[in-house]
């Protein structure tokens, strides 16, 4: 999972990775896939296809639900909760796109930002970087 090329969906969904400490894994592990699923419908991505398929396979550690296999949650903000130290912080994220690039490669270019949801979130940060 550490081997190069890394991969943010890996990282994030696999069992030893992140899954097990975010609180809301079965929201945010469908938002995560839905995103897959519409990059997928843009670029007709074989690899793209790949990665998706080996990341929804991965199992949903116990007590985080599987989801809803209707599809997503329709959300305005879905917060990110995540443990860590003893305590839940909670994200929202942002996602800028470039959709009418003159470079090919700036088309492909997501830039997510995780920004604090909550107060206390901001404060643990603000403190940890003091």
């Amino acid at each position: 999972m550490l081997a190069p090329p890394l991969n943010a969906m890996r990282l994030t969904l696999h069992p030893e990775g992140l899954a097990p400490r975010i609180r809301n894994l079965a929201e945010w592990r469908g938002h995560l896939l839905a995103q897959m699923e519409r990059q997928i419908a843009l670029r007709r991505s074989a690899a793209l296809r790949a990665l998706y398929e080996e990341v929804a396979a991965y199992p949903v550690p116990a007590g985080a639900g599987a989801g809803d296999p209707a599809g997503p949650v329709p959300y305005f903000a879905l917060p990110l909760r995540i443990e860590h130290g003893g305590r839940t912080l909670s994200f929202v994220s942002s996602i800028a796109t470039f959709n009418t690039p003159m470079d090919v490669t700036v088309a492909e270019l997501a830039i997510e930002t995780l920004l604090p949801a909550d107060a206390a979130t901001a404060e643990y940060l603000s403190a940890a970087i003091s």
